[in-house]
């Protein structure tokens, strides 16, 4: 297959130059590419396709009418990220994940960041998933988020930003894990020639993850789920079974005699440790969210006595924010006394007048968030907009303005995507995973989003996005002592 007629005109592409020229990263892949025929690609595609279907790699979708499973969509063209480029991302998501958990840990204890005026009190304390619950708590080693998923995006200029932070249930994780599986058996001549980083042992890294933070030893460890209706529920089986744990709902865990415990065959079972993927409100009916039937009744008052670790742990889903992503920069020079190393897209706040009045004078040429919003929802892009949809949110924006941000429309660089039986470039983003324990672990590279509708900047799988495996390359002189 070739890239005749492939256009690269008006964005950044990954592989390919302006020029026509082959990216020096993707030159191992192009030869492979070129020596396929468009139909053995196909096949390649159909093969992967066909696999994902059989290991019921799917999400869910709510109130479609074509029903409520889906196989996530894949693509059979990897990108590919070197060493050289890598390295500077892992450290700064290392860096950002530090900062993030010192922010939360601090803001429900001493709020010295609020009391020295680098945020402002207001924003943090308006924020809905801020927990007055949780203030006095610090959990071990200071650690709120365990896992956390950042996405960010490369921009025309080359160069990665941090587009927002998912530190509460972060998902997609189990994605990246069976994309490479499957991309490995496609290609495992590529892989050996190349050299590309593993991310298989993401599971045992998660499970020291786990354990690091419980309060005994050779602990219990549970992945509570909201059950089989939840869209990530895949991931939550697949991740439960990989790591060897039990996978269970809120219905087979009961607090007794001040400890969780989990019922089974042979009786009540302590829990120490919980890896749980229900939002914060629905995790205790007695703490929050009174309606609640996913839960565990007084589970919070567990947690907060430290007879069970929670992970991540309620509450810090406040960086989440996506107000408070902006201050995070600032977090960063605060607490680490360093620069960032990985810059964010810029953002307006529509809580300032000033940047409020800018957004809604240039709404056609923004992206506008509701601070709390995910997967691709309440979400204008201006570019893509009437002007009777602009209107709407411009009225939401001076209704609620605390609860909407700005950012300009980035140009997402593109990678070519297997459209048909033919090539194009389609918008791409990235989720690292990082695990915060006893170190701070980045999976090299992470889920790859793909925008697979023409000309779309929107990437969640909700909003029709598939995916596609991230290649890490590893450096050149270890690709060569791993081959001898």
């Amino acid at each position: 297959m070739n890239f005749e007629g492939y256009q690269t005109k008006g964005f950044y592409d990954e592989m390919v130059a302006h020029d026509g020229s082959i990216r020096p990263a993707y030159e191992s892949v192009y030869k492979q590419f070129e020596q396929l025929s468009t139909q053995e690609i196909q096949q390649k595609q159909h093969a992967a396709e066909k696999a994902f279907m059989t290991m019921g790699i799917t999400f869910n979708v709510y109130g479609d009418g074509e029903g409520v499973e889906k196989i996530f969509p894949f693509d059979i063209i990897p990108r590919v990220i070197t060493a050289e480029e890598w390295n500077p991302v892992e450290k700064g998501l290392q860096q950002r994940m530090r900062a993030l958990n010192l922010f939360i840990n601090d803001i429900y204890n001493d709020k010295k960041i609020i009391k020295d005026k680098v945020i402002p009190g207001e924003i943090v304390l308006s924020s809905k998933d801020y927990l007055k619950q949780c203030e006095g708590i610090t959990p071990v080693g200071g650690i709120w988020c365990h896992i956390g998923g950042i996405d960010l995006i490369k921009h025309s200029d080359g160069r990665f930003y941090i587009l927002e932070d998912n530190l509460r249930v972060p998902s997609g994780v189990s994605y990246v894990l069976e994309n490479r599986d499957i991309m490995k058996r496609t290609y495992s001549a590529l892989f050996e020639r190349i050299g590309v980083k593993p991310v298989n042992d993401y599971p045992a890294k998660l499970l020291e993850t786990l354990q690091f933070v419980s309060p005994k030893e050779d602990p219990l460890v549970v992945l509570l789920t909201p059950g089989i209706y939840n869209s990530a529920y895949f991931e939550h089986s697949f991740l439960a079974r990989q790591m060897g744990i039990e996978l269970v709902e809120g219905q087979d865990l009961i607090v007794k005699n001040g400890y969780v415990q989990m019922r089974t065959t042979k009786g009540l079972k302590k829990v120490d440790v919980i890896y749980r993927r229900i939002d914060d409100i629905f995790l205790d009916p007695k703490a929050f969210n009174p309606d609640s039937m996913l839960g565990v009744p007084g589970i919070f008052e567990v947690f907060k006595n430290k007879n069970v670790a929670i992970a991540n742990a309620p509450g810090g889903g406040v960086a989440d924010d996506k107000v408070i992503c902006s201050y995070v920069p600032d977090m960063i020079k605060y607490y680490l006394d360093e620069d960032a190393i990985i810059p964010n897209v810029p953002t307006y706040l529509c809580s300032d007048d000033k940047q409020r009045k800018h957004v809604c004078e240039n709404i056609s040429k923004m992206v506008v968030k509701a601070a709390n919003q995910s997967g691709g929802y309440g979400m204008l892009i201006g570019s893509d907009s009437t002007k009777a949809e602009q209107q709407e949110f411009i009225d939401k924006i001076n209704e609620y303005p605390r609860g909407y941000i700005a950012q300009p429309i980035m140009s997402l660089s593109k990678v070519p995507t297997l459209i048909d039986n033919h090539l194009e470039g389609r918008h791409v983003d990235l989720r690292p995973f990082i695990l915060s324990g006893k170190e701070t672990t980045v999976i090299p590279g992470g889920l790859t989003r793909v925008a697979l509708r023409k000309g779309s900047l929107v990437v969640n799988s909700s909003q029709g996005g598939g995916s596609k495996d991230t290649w890490v390359l590893q450096e050149a002189d270890q690709s060569k002592n791993e081959e001898n």
